[in-house]
């Protein structure tokens, strides 16, 4: 799509994903006033573009077992560039961090943490601590009630028809 705008088709196309990543290509046709072909033609070039990474169920962990969700602040005893490069691929390798952005202010990161217990995350926490990525100081907040999380805000709202370079 580079080059390409972004219409109100495409637009809708993936607000309508965002919230139901299951939708059938008829029904995703209908939805957004196209169609099949056309429609999945669509698709495929906005998947081909990187703006849909891929489709994900949305599980209800609290259903499954027992789980923590902590989000943590991190800073780093150094802020060299080869010191966050280093930190952000350790972050890769535990499954237990689902997220981490790195942050302007005062910590240099915010990691999202699910673990089967808190003594699962202390363990994690240890563990990144051994590793010697630069790890200087963290900062543990435990959800204890989820009061909401969509994963996404309206997307039609955001995405305006804009160029993609």
């Amino acid at each position: 799509m580079k080059g390409h705008l972004l219409d109100d088709r495409d637009i809708a196309i993936l607000t309508v994903l965002s919230r139901e990543g299951r939708i059938s290509k008829t029904d995703l046709a209908q939805r957004v006033n196209l169609s099949v072909t056309p429609c999945w033609q669509r698709l495929k070039r906005l998947e081909q573009a990187g703006l849909i990474r891929g489709y994900r169920a949305d599980v209800a962990l609290n259903k499954i077992g027992a789980n923590v969700v902590v989000f943590v602040m991190a800073e780093l005893d150094s802020h060299k560039a080869e010191n966050f490069q280093a930190f952000e691929r350790a972050m890769d390798r535990y499954e237990e961090v689902t997220g981490c952005w790195a942050l302007g202010g005062g910590y240099d990161y915010l990691l999202q943490v699910i673990t089967r217990d808190v003594a699962s995350y202390q363990a994690l926490i240890d563990d990144l601590l051994a590793a010697r990525i630069g790890l200087k100081r963290y900062f543990t907040y435990i959800v204890t009630k989820e009061v909401k999380a969509s994963g996404l805000p309206p997307l039609d709202a955001l995405l305006r028809p804009k160029r993609i370079d």
